[in-house]
């Protein structure tokens, strides 16, 4: 790639392929592999990532909202595409593009059905979502006689999937937890199965669980945080390649004297010798929260680490390059797969790497490295 002269995040294709291919790797060959594209495939390109996806043969897709799934059928995206937070008000658009739904509580089940019959559909796909554990949205065990009269008692939906989602996959230390959610979802999925008379596809794991819980896979996986680098362990992270590089440049240096400080509310203040700053083009609109600010997040500048000083503005950061032979125009990383990750810089914050990547500002110009 040539010296960037922006702020620019580099999305490496090549990377996402290696990704795939390891994750998918763990499956049985007949286990069906779900990309999780939401939230602009986790602030990197949703659109770029589900086409290159796509043809590298995935079986499906899941977004959050319908709107996602709508942008990726307006780019070419043909694949199954799941819709994991339904709302009513989106059942036009979801009809209208092909989407599936997740129905999580009878009031949305109910109303699915409704709709669907009012337009006339027949066994129009759907899926179930149940609650093992993780206590966002699902029925519970319970429900599945009242869910298998509902869907008797229809002919305008089928269900196409049953799931449920892993609330510690990543964390051993929960593993008893774990398996008695893999535990109530296989009791819970057999009930459903022998009472509506077939067998519809069954997924729990997400990255973690492919990694850690292989008697979990199921029909289907769903990996998200996997296919862009990360594998929410040091030992699983080192098999994987981080898809994303987030680089700017120095846009000015100052001298900042004894006495003198740096940004709003003075937030830094130079104690002793001159201290050197460079102010870099980004700020907290672009995704750099104001938790890097005032030395919990650093950048790195010719190979050397550079504090945040000072609060994180809108749209500038300026950093500490006191002891950095550098200049105005030189390239500046804040996350990348060599120097630093994204997951070492949320660690320095007291955060994760999911809210770094997903934070990432649309007005931040993305370039597909194929």
């Amino acid at each position: 790639m040539p010296k960037v002269q922006e702020t620019i995040l580099e999305i490496d294709l090549k990377a996402l392929k290696h990704n795939f291919e390891y994750l998918k790797s763990k499956l049985e060959p007949n286990t069906n592999f779900l990309a999780v594209v939401k939230a602009f495939a986790y602030g990197n390109d949703a659109d770029e990532i589900a086409k290159y996806l796509q043809d590298l043969n995935i079986d499906y897709f899941a977004v959050a909202y319908a709107n996602e799934g709508v942008a990726l059928r307006n780019v070419g995206v043909t694949k199954p595409i799941l819709v994991l937070h339904t709302l009513a008000v989106n059942f036009d658009i979801i009809l209208e593009h092909c989407l599936e739904p997740n129905l999580y509580n009878a009031k949305i089940l109910k109303e699915f059905i409704a709709f669907a019959e009012g337009k006339n559909q027949k066994h129009y796909p759907i899926h179930l979502k149940f609650n093992t554990g993780l206590n966002r949205l699902g029925f519970l065990k319970d429900d599945v006689d009242g869910l298998v009269a509902m869907l008797n008692n229809t002919n305008a939906i089928k269900a196409k999937s049953l799931f449920s989602h892993l609330a510690a996959s990543e964390d051993l230390n929960e593993r008893d937890f774990t398996l008695e959610q893999i535990h109530t979802f296989n009791t819970l999925a057999n009930n459903f199965s022998k009472a509506i008379g077939y067998k519809p596809m069954l997924h729990m794991c997400n990255t973690s669980g492919v990694l850690n819980y292989p008697e979990a896979h199921f029909n289907m996986v769903r990996c998200g945080v996997g296919l862009y680098g990360f594998g929410n362990s040091k030992k699983e992270s080192a098999n994987l390649k981080p898809i994303a590089r987030l680089k700017t440049v120095i846009s000015q240096i100052h001298h900042i004297e004894k006495g003198e400080s740096v940004g709003y509310n003075r937030a830094f203040k130079s104690e002793g010798a001159v201290t050197k700053t460079a102010t870099l083009p980004l700020g907290h609109a672009d995704g750099i929260g104001r938790i890097y600010g005032n030395g919990k997040g650093f950048v790195t500048v010719n190979g050397k680490k550079a504090p945040i000083i000072g609060n994180v503005c809108m749209d500038m950061i300026m950093v500490n390059i006191t002891n950095i032979d550098c200049k105005e125009g030189d390239e500046v990383v804040i996350f990348d797969d060599k120097t630093t990750s994204a997951e070492t810089l949320a660690e320095h914050a007291g955060t994760i790497s999911y809210e770094l990547i997903t934070s990432i500002s649309q007005r931040v110009k993305r370039a597909i490295i194929k």
